[in-house]
């Protein structure tokens, strides 16, 4: 059975870190993180950080971030820039990414993390909360990768990985706005790989599954029918932990993926492929209202 690293659930780093990869793998590279202000983006900035790379981390949320650049740099030594944006708003990621490029003259990792989801019905979900997501989730990565792109990957090459799901898949119940969004992000995945290749930038996508310790699986996991069940029937018959996915994206991120360009690592213990699809029983569920 796998074993998995070991993790914090709540948004602080690690008490003791064992390395798998070598200490400096990401020596003096620069990291650009959106939603890097908790659960997996934290975590994802702390691997890098503890493997030589300095952060930028962004979110809407001035404050969580400024706490958890604290924190990453405490444990790590290294730098950590905490910065404001909504990924909707593409003056305001231009003016972070102008910032991240003056402290640090250069970005070489860009993750695209930043989300927002809810359980709800497709015929009770508002459409304003239906386009939020999209906004969010869709837009708001093509918007990062676009400003990104020109104003420092289209000369210098780089690194994008974004951070996605396997709601759509099978298709799943109270998850269209989610599932569409993400599905999305996928395709542009692709897109964006063919077209940015020859400017030496790779393009990935890498998609957890259940992820104890995430705002995911508290607002999502817990409600869903059956969750002990379909969980302990899954192949690696556990969750996984955000260590496990900062891991994976620290291979994406790295030398060792330097041929890898335009696909979808999913990163679930292989949940997706025997997950019971209750969809009926998830349509009789409690749902969050929409208020967006």
């Amino acid at each position: 059975m796998s074993q998995p690293p070991p993790d914090v659930i709540s948004d602080d780093c690690l008490r003791s870190y064992s390395y798998l990869f070598c200490p400096d793998i990401l020596r003096e590279k620069v990291a650009f993180i959106t939603g890097g202000g908790s659960g997996i983006g934290f975590r994802i900035a702390e691997i890098f950080m503890r493997h030589g790379c300095n952060t930028v981390i962004a979110s809407r949320n001035q404050q969580r971030v400024t706490d958890a650049a604290r924190k990453l740099i405490a444990a790590t030594g290294q730098q950590c820039l905490a910065l404001s944006l909504d990924v909707r708003e593409p003056q305001a990621i231009a003016a972070a990414v102008d910032q991240a490029l003056k402290k640090f003259g250069k970005i070489d990792i860009l993750i695209n993390g930043a989300a927002g989801n809810f359980l709800c019905a497709a015929s009770t979900i508002s459409f304003n909360a239906y386009k939020t997501v999209i906004e969010i989730d869709t837009i708001g990565t093509f918007n990062v990768s676009k400003i990104v792109f020109e104003k420092y990957f289209k000369n210098h090459g780089g690194v994008i990985i974004n951070i996605t799901a396997t709601l759509d898949y099978r298709g799943q119940a109270l998850q269209v706005h989610a599932g569409t969004a993400k599905a999305a992000v996928d395709a542009m995945t692709r897109h964006l790989a063919v077209e940015w290749g020859h400017n030496n930038v790779r393009v990935n996508s890498l998609a957890p599954g259940p992820i104890s310790g995430t705002e995911g699986m508290r607002r999502l996991g817990t409600h869903q029918p059956n969750w002990d069940r379909n969980i302990l029937g899954s192949p690696l018959q556990r969750v996984g932990n955000k260590t496990e996915i900062a891991h994976s994206a620290l291979f994406l991120a790295s030398p060792l993926s330097s041929f890898v360009t335009g696909t979808i690592l999913v990163v679930d213990g292989g949940s997706w492929l025997t997950y019971a699809n209750d969809f009926m029983k998830l349509l009789a569920i409690e749902t969050f209202p929409s208020k967006l």
